[in-house]
């Protein structure tokens, strides 16, 4: 079998951009339908969905692939059911198609609206992680937009296994097939080939490590929505109350690692440094965590001497960066130095330093008295996320189903010329 060529994307945009004008005047209804049909396909073809998974995982394994990741790529029933869920939770959201984001009638009678209306075609190049297809195929589909996914070669023959089961899906409800495709990971032309079909493909969204979504910004031509790394900060201030902040450090760090509003950078006020310091860092080392401390924080035993790569490093492991501060100015200085702009929390009882804190840091996310973990579209309250935006041009932070769409005036007269 021949490697996938750039010819071939193309062919497979031009097929989702058909597809997309069929897609983009469904009513709800047959969208619904399409995410609980979706739904039901995963479960119905669990059976090869994992043994699919099972191939990719062993390859993974023999492979050395790090146990993070191979916990990425792993699907289980219980994973899977959970992405049949999702794509059930979509269908109970409000269809972003439509609604008016503003409208008012001008001074000369001309009736002015501003609509949400989808993309048209969004391409996802994302790594590893096969939930994503599903995620994405739903998301994409509810806000009216064609998909091209390009995962990862690691997870080939489970997205190949979804897709399969998802194409079923919306084809049976009476949808083109097309509006959810694969691109092949058989060669990295096909990422190529993706980033440079612009006027087929609207947007492009890259979800994964800082060497993909970096290189996806960089050499595309068509638009790219900036989904960041997580080097998450914690910091603790002299006022924080030590039992919660001992909980939150812990749940941000070891709840799961291989996540990006995982934190991976702890800030201590320089008061605590003999109270809280080595309460939390002992917790984290029983926990299985490596730490990576500054001077202060390597007296300690057992800590690792950070180098300046560890403060900048999103590890997506149980490693943790650790520094201790002289008051919430340094803390913010150090965060406005490393941090990858997701997600940072402050833990303190102090509101004034609070507001200081969430007024000065500039993330997507700024938390307050709350772990990192609740970075996420879900958590949100949205039902569902494509990604999570760095950026600051058209969305920031999880991005929901109005995240997915743009917006086109309609403007209705009776006959009037200007």
């Amino acid at each position: 079998m021949t490697d996938t060529t750039a010819d071939d994307v193309r062919t497979l945009a031009v097929r989702a951009r058909e597809a997309s004008h069929d897609l983009a005047l469904a009513t709800r209804s047959v969208k619904d339908a399409a995410l609980h049909a979706m739904a039901a396909s995963l479960t119905d073809h669990e059976a090869e969905i994992l043994a699919a998974n099972a191939d990719d995982v062993a390859r993974a394994e023999s492979g050395g692939t790090p146990p993070n990741v191979v916990d990425r790529l792993r699907l289980t029933t219980e994973r899977l059911e959970g992405m049949a869920q999702g794509l059930r939770d979509v269908a109970g959201l409000a269809d972003p198609v439509g609604e008016v984001v503003r409208g008012s009638t001008l001074a000369n009678g001309l009736e002015l609206r501003q609509v949400r209306v989808p993309f048209g075609v969004v391409g996802m190049i994302y790594e590893a992680r096969p939930n994503v297809t599903a995620d994405a195929a739903g998301i994409c589909l509810k806000s009216g937009n064609a998909v091209l996914l390009r995962g990862s070669s690691s997870a080939s023959c489970s997205n190949a296994a979804i897709v399969a089961a998802l194409r079923d899906a919306v084809e049976d409800v009476g949808l083109p097939a097309d509006v959810i495709q694969l691109v092949p990971a058989d060669s990295h032309d096909t990422v190529k080939a993706l980033m440079r079909a612009r006027g087929l493909v609207d947007v492009l969204i890259p979800r994964g490590g800082a060497g993909l979504i970096q290189a996806v910004v960089e050499e595309s031509t068509v638009p790219v929505v900036e989904t960041g790394v997580g080097n998450c900060h914690v910091y603790v201030d002299a006022a924080a109350d030590l039992d919660q902040a001992l909980a939150v450090v812990m749940n941000a760090k070891t709840h799961r690692t291989s996540v990006c509003n995982s934190a991976e950078s702890l800030l201590v006020h320089a008061d605590l440094t003999d109270s809280f310091l080595p309460r939390v860092v002992q917790a984290l080392q029983e926990a299985g965590v490596t730490i990576h401390g500054d001077e202060t924080t390597a007296r300690l035993h057992g800590v690792e001497i950070a180098s300046e790569d560890d403060y900048e490093r999103e590890y997506l492991s149980l490693d943790m960066s650790v520094a201790v501060v002289a008051d919430v100015d340094a803390a913010i200085a150090h965060i406005r130095r490393y941090s990858s702009g997701h997600t940072e929390a402050i833990l303190t009882r102090d509101q004034a330093t609070a507001r200081r804190f969430t007024a000065a840091v500039d993330s997507a996310a700024v938390l307050v008295n709350a772990s990192t973990r609740f970075t996420d579209g879900g958590e949100f309250g949205f039902g569902a996320e494509i990604g999570i935006s760095t950026q600051k041009l058209h969305a920031r932070g999880p991005m929901g189903l109005p995240e997915m769409t743009s917006t086109k005036f309609i403007v209705t007269g009776d006959g009037h010329v200007r």
